[in-house]
């Protein structure tokens, strides 16, 4: 099987007009960051670690961050050590660096569809082979993945645990526990991302807090949560492959920000952050409930109800590409179709609906336009939402 090569996003979302709506991106909204912690944060370590800087950070990260990134992993029953995990410029950089470590040309992974675009294309620029296995709203379809198993020997399974991208959904304990026997009987390993975890509300499933045997990568990041800007993200693996991983990261770009590093550290300490994300969770719930009932009344269908977390995965009730596309460009709507969610780039009519910005107006005019009782004629002449 040759490699799906992912095509190049025409338009990209970073690079959207100014003043346009990003309905479907993947960060918060500018107006929800609390700036005021992250300038306590810069002026506390500038008075009390001018020299350090100034310089490198050590292989595996600051010291630390990686003893407050060993605590918050202990909270949620990942079993790790200091030497087990090491930092890296966000979670797409902890991917490159494992991608470059145990895949070459012409291996063979397993990832999920729908699935972040961007894994696709990094995956696709190393010559690596995609075999797709649909996202449930439990997990992987374990039987479309035993099927793929037993035709192919892949080395790796990337998947996006909880509060999934694109769908919202999280893995049930029933699945994870499969793919973890699956792992040890085929003999791969499993890449598993967990950028949007902080979001839970409740107890959740992570293949890294169950028996793995070193089968499990955990890979997690503060871009989605804190800033993007900062780029501070991290894994946790075998020591051995830490060690790899962090030769490579030496050779590749010497360190990480030993500056973003301690802001990060500076606000897990001093209980900044846990105070933060408690505050997110409770309004990105109020806002998916919100958006939930919307997406209702217009009678859009909604993939499955997300116990948290800032997506839902929608379609309208006209299926019609070409007005949800002629709608979105009147009220000033930019959105993330399902092609970009697929390793082929194959069309959809699946859309990525990022809760944090469904209250706008723009958005609540393109959700009653596409929905099953308005006229094409009565909503075009509206000029103003």
């Amino acid at each position: 099987m040759s490699p799906h090569m992912c095509p190049p996003c025409v338009r990209s979302i970073h690079d959207s007009p100014l003043g346009e709506l990003k309905l479907g991106c993947g960060w918060l909204p500018d107006a929800w960051r609390e700036s005021d912690d992250i300038s306590y944060a810069i002026r506390e370590i500038c008075r009390t670690d001018t020299g350090g800087l100034f310089n490198y950070s050590t292989p595996l990260g600051l010291p630390a961050l990686r003893e407050q990134l060993l605590k918050r992993l202990t909270q949620i029953r990942v079993a790790t050590s200091l030497d087990r995990i090491l930092t890296t410029q966000g979670a797409s950089h902890a991917q490159d660096l494992l991608i470059r470590t145990l895949l070459k040309a012409g291996d063979t992974v397993v990832v999920e569809t729908p699935g972040y675009g961007n894994l696709y294309r990094q995956l696709a620029h190393h010559g690596v082979t995609l075999l797709e296995v649909p996202r449930t709203r439990g997990g992987p379809d374990i039987p479309a993945l035993e099927a793929l198993l037993q035709r192919h020997h892949p080395t790796c399974l990337f998947i996006n645990s909880l509060y999934h991208n694109p769908t919202g959904t999280s893995l049930c304990r029933a699945v994870a526990e499969r793919l973890i026997e699956l792992a040890r009987r085929e003999d791969f390993l499993i890449i598993e991302e967990d950028v949007y975890g902080d979001l839970q509300h409740a107890s959740c499933t992570r293949l890294s807090a169950l028996p793995h045997d070193d089968r499990v990568i955990y890979v997690s990041s503060f871009s989605k949560t804190l800033s993007s800007a900062l780029r501070v993200g991290y894994l946790s693996a075998s020591t051995a492959l830490i060690a790899r991983l962090a030769h490579l990261k030496t050779l590749t770009g010497i360190g990480t920000s030993r500056f973003a590093e301690a802001v990060v550290a500076t606000l897990l300490a001093n209980g900044t952050y846990r105070k933060w994300v408690q505050r997110l969770r409770k309004r990105l719930g109020t806002q998916m409930t919100a958006t939930l009932q919307v997406l209702e009344d217009e009678e859009w269908q909604v993939f499955a109800v997300p116990a948290g977390g800032m997506f839902l995965w929608a379609r309208p009730a006209v299926a019609d590409r070409s007005r949800l596309q002629a709608y979105a460009r009147k009220f000033g709507v930019l959105l993330s179709p399902g092609a970009l969610f697929n390793p082929t780039g194959e069309s959809s009519e699946w859309l990525r609906i990022n809760v944090a910005y469904a209250d706008d107006q723009r958005a609540l005019a393109l959700f009653r336009a596409l929905g099953p009782t308005r006229s094409t004629s009565t909503i075009l002449k509206t000029t103003s939402v």
